[in-house]
């Protein structure tokens, strides 16, 4: 059987193969800078947090920088950058609040909402097609939502509103990178990331500045390496895999973090974060079914 796959179909699987594995390296990262992102939030304002992961990426692109420093002079894209960047940085800030005021899990399930905004965001600006799949995928999608923040029950928590607005502009931010890693590597869009992001966060965090502390130090750095290692791994895969592909593999991020959650902050593991976190997962099977069919015939 394996005597029958061409060179080219070996080549895909081997890197389809990586690009899971990034996915995987990139679950782990952002689990950690969650986490550290939340102690950081103790004692600083949401606005430092941002600053201060940002500014730890300095420290280490900075140590990298002659490797990147040639691709950088050309400034491939860099308009796109900029728009990628202030569209990223708003949904941070959304996104931190959510992480500081809900259960990690919760966090994590709402902002696999994504998938709907990649389908819609893809029509939009890529002009592809909505398929049935992908329609079916984004009804389900919403009704896994309404699982999750169950209406029904009292108010919405008005937090859980801004972590679905950011699951649009992370999507938003998604579409430029899959974009942008047609002419930049991975390493360069991270170091662009950094660039533009560090003033805008020190900008924001001058305007509700706390004290900083000794003790903060070991939080700014997980929840800073976190990020920048979340990023990159995400570019590495999304330059092997499409889309459609990786977000739904990141939806293990939904166990993950109530596990972290659990043992970390004594969160009680809510079943209908999972049995929201299934339904969105399972309304987009067959559209990534269909993606991963199409991928294997390149």
């Amino acid at each position: 059987m394996s005597a029958n796959i061409s060179p080219d179909q070996s080549t895909s699987r081997v890197e389809f193969t990586h690009g899971l594995i990034w996915v995987v390296l990139s679950m782990v990262a952002f689990i950690g800078m969650s986490v550290g992102s939340r102690e950081l939030a103790v004692s600083l304002s949401i606005r430092q947090v941002l600053f201060f992961r940002a500014l730890v990426g300095l420290g280490i692109i900075v140590v990298l920088a002659r490797k990147f420093l040639p691709e950088l002079k050309q400034a491939k894209m860099i308009r796109l950058h900029i728009v990628r960047n202030v569209v990223h940085f708003t949904g941070q800030y959304f996104w931190t609040i959510g992480v500081v005021l809900l259960p990690l899990a919760s966090v994590f399930a709402l902002e696999f909402t994504m998938p709907i905004w990649v389908a819609f965001f893809a029509w939009l600006f890529l002009k592809e097609k909505l398929t049935r799949p992908r329609i079916l995928a984004t009804l389900g999608g919403f009704i896994g939502v309404l699982v999750i923040a169950r209406p029904g029950v009292g108010m919405i928590d008005p937090s859980a509103g801004l972590v679905l607005l950011a699951a649009a502009f992370y999507a938003l931010a998604l579409i430029c990178v899959k974009e942008l890693t047609r002419e930049c590597s991975p390493g360069v869009i991270v170091v662009w990331m950094i660039l533009i992001q560090l003033p805008l966060g020190f900008i924001v965090a001058l305007t509700d500045w706390h004290p900083v502390h000794l003790t903060d130090v070991p939080w700014m750095l997980l929840a800073g390496i976190g990020a920048l290692s979340a990023h990159f791994c995400q570019a590495q895969a999304l330059k092997r895999l499409d889309a459609s592909v990786v977000i739904p593999i990141d939806f293990l991020r939904v166990p993950l973090a109530a596990i972290v959650g659990f043992y970390a902050y004594g969160e009680a593991i809510d079943l209908w974060v999972f049995l929201g976190g299934a339904i969105i997962l399972l309304s987009n099977y067959q559209a990534v079914l269909k993606e991963r069919r199409r991928y294997s015939l390149r």
